[in-house]
């Protein structure tokens, strides 16, 4: 933990928010694998399938301001026209 005063709701935030890193770290870890699934999927059904399923999370994500909103929807456009490319 960073050198900060001790009061104890400063000592109480800093910890939330070393929790909270913590997961939005996870989050974004879970957000690039599902990418990666769309992206290297073998035939278009497969890529249909987990497109759905990214499509979700980054739904999910967005709302939670984890990532924004417009890179959300970047995102799924381009997911979307690469599994039609498929």
């Amino acid at each position: 933990m960073p050198t900060i005063k001790k009061k104890k709701s400063v000592i109480k935030r800093a910890r939330q928010n070393e929790r909270a890193r913590a997961r939005n770290v996870l989050q974004r870890s879970r957000l690039k694998t599902a990418v990666k699934k769309v992206r290297t999927a073998e035939n278009q059904e497969a890529a249909k399938q987990e497109l759905i399923k990214t499509s979700a999370l980054l739904d999910r994500l967005a709302a939670k301001k984890i990532i924004h909103k417009n890179k959300a929807a970047n995102l799924k456009s381009r997911l979307a026209a690469s599994v039609r490319k498929k």
